[in-house]
């Protein structure tokens, strides 16, 4: 299936502990300022701290920042 052919439903999200959102079968992704970013490989890993120099893609830096408690 190509990427320009896939359906929502197609996509899957999985939230890594302390980490990034791997999103699986995402042909496009939208950044916290409406710009859309063409993913071009069939996961892709999106930054959840906030400290990326790649945003919205994970570039690892998380693992630098201090992990806040989880709230429950």
């Amino acid at each position: 299936m190509s990427a320009s052919s896939r359906k929502p439903a197609d996509v899957e999200v999985t939230c890594c502990d302390g980490g990034p959102l791997l999103v699986r079968g995402a042909a496009v992704i939208r950044d916290d300022e409406g710009r859309e970013h063409q993913v071009t490989r069939p996961v892709v890993a999106l930054c959840r701290c906030g400290k990326s120099a790649r945003r919205p893609w994970c570039d690892g830096t998380h693992k630098l920042v201090p992990r806040r408690p989880v709230r429950q």
